[in-house]
């Protein structure tokens, strides 16, 4: 009888090395988007000029919107629900490949 799926073809330390290295890529990626430098040390600092440029440090405080924590903000719940995607899709993969192993197991012995 012809196997469809030989779960002794991909031995199960390599799905853990494969995994354990897609968490540390992931986790890579992470931090390099929160260590990025931020916009204000970016910018130079100039005065008015004439063509009605206004930095905002001169703009009054009722009138700025706090972009750089709305944008982390954002990042970071973006971030939080891909990892949790990706983590929900890790274990039910695990769950198919213990039914799959249990039932090539009882093909196995039902087929002796």
């Amino acid at each position: 009888m012809q196997r469809l799926y030989d779960m002794s073809a991909v031995p199960r330390e390599r799905t853990t090395v494969v995994r354990r290295w897609a968490l540390i890529a992931l986790c890579v990626g992470c931090l390099g988007i929160l260590g990025a430098p931020t916009a204000d040390a970016a910018q130079p600092t100039q005065q008015s000029a004439p063509d009605g440029f206004v930095p905002m440090d001169d703009v009054p405080a009722e009138e700025q919107l706090p972009a750089a924590p709305l944008l982390a903000a954002a990042y970071i719940v973006v971030w939080v629900i891909a990892i949790g995607y990706l983590w929900t899709i890790w274990r039910r993969l695990g769950s198919v490949e213990k039914e799959l192993a249990d039932a090539m197991r009882r093909v196995d012995t039902d087929g002796a």
